[in-house]
């Protein structure tokens, strides 16, 4: 897939307030450690991540979108009535229906004939919102359009460490480590056509999809019976073959990607990834050759914030002058299913 007239106009994000570090999430475990005569420590040096941030109890999300919303709206100078789609892309949502970006919507000004809908797609939504905005303004259909998602961690945390201190099972404690490095936060990706600004930069280049939906099994989240009548939510995620056949995956979609751009590895000048933690970024900057000076990273501080991770990680970079004028970036995004997503950005 290519593009020649879709720019990512603005970035717009919003950290959650609560750090919570590993040792502090460690202490909670204790009892659980003890029994599996665990050492502390064992939780920062299994994933690379020190703290991550949660929201307050009971924030809501929308709230979180609509404040990242607002920022790249302001930032932009754009108006709600020139946004033509709004989607909000998140794992997290407030209810079944209507789509969480109604009330984001309303939040944020928008309405009349603006396309307004949810999109899921585990890790990968805000980057196949981009691709669904961003087919709009090629086609002409419209000038601009806003993806927004918000994750919560906090929740799903609190459900697991309580079940994962009931069990106190070696192999629980696998399935859930993924799970413990969950970080909150919200995040806005504002495209456009490039004709509310005579800068045009950040030029959306294209992209590339690839998929091995035959390994859906391996990172679950979701409702399970409680055995009480009701339902509570639950995830596992077999840590080793997500880690194994999502880089074999991305190893795939990265040899298809180079060409489809007509990009050499040595002009790829910096890239983000999908925040996971040490041992995931490793081995893929190493199986794809690219050289760890090139990427962005932030799992450390922020830890696995869904589908925020890779594109708030953007929004840091550029914040922090890392993406400069010119600069060929590559957005490289992996999702449950398992998908993968690669974005070309000439900055």
């Amino acid at each position: 897939m290519k593009y020649t007239k879709v720019f990512i106009e603005e970035l717009g994000y919003e950290l959650a307030p609560v750090v919570v570090t590993s040792a502090e999430l460690e202490a909670r475990l204790e009892p659980l450690y003890r029994a599996l005569h665990f050492a502390p420590g064992q939780l920062q040096a299994l994933t690379g991540i020190r703290e991550r941030r949660w929201w307050e109890p009971g924030y809501p999300l929308s709230l979180g979108a609509i404040t990242a919303g607002k920022k790249a709206l302001v930032a932009s100078g754009i108006s709600p009535d020139d946004i033509g789609v709004l989607t909000y892309t998140g794992v997290c949502r407030e209810q079944f229906e209507p789509a969480t970006a109604c009330r984001v919507a309303a939040g944020l000004g928008i309405k009349g004939n603006a396309a307004v809908y949810d999109i899921s797609n585990a890790c990968l939504g805000v980057l196949n919102g981009i691709l669904d905005v961003a087919n709009r303004i090629e086609l002409g259909q419209i000038r601009a359009g806003l993806v927004v998602s918000c994750e919560s961690a906090r929740e799903i945390n609190d459900i697991m460490i309580t079940r994962m201190l009931e069990e106190r099972k070696m192999e629980h404690f696998a399935a859930s480590l993924a799970t413990l490095t969950g970080g909150s936060g919200a995040v806005a990706v504002l495209l456009s056509d490039g004709s509310f600004s005579p800068a045009k930069r950040r030029r959306l280049l294209g992209g590339i999809t690839k998929t091995a939906p035959e390994h859906n099994g391996l990172c679950l989240w979701g409702m399970t019976p409680d055995g009480k009548g009701g339902y509570t939510q639950y995830m596992s995620t077999n840590g080793v073959n997500v880690m194994n056949f999502g880089i074999e995956l991305g190893k795939r979609t990265w040899n298809a990607f180079l060409p489809e751009l007509g990009w050499s590895a040595e002009q790829v000048d910096r890239v983000i990834c999908h925040q996971v933690g040490s041992a995931h970024q490793t081995a893929i900057l190493k199986t794809l050759g690219i050289p760890a000076e090139n990427d962005f990273s932030t799992y450390e501080f922020l830890g696995n914030m869904g589908t925020v991770s890779l594109p708030l990680t953007m929004a840091l970079a550029d914040e922090r002058e890392e993406l400069l004028p010119g600069d060929r970036v590559g957005l490289l995004g992996i999702g449950s299913g398992l998908n993968c997503l690669m974005l070309g950005v000439e900055w």
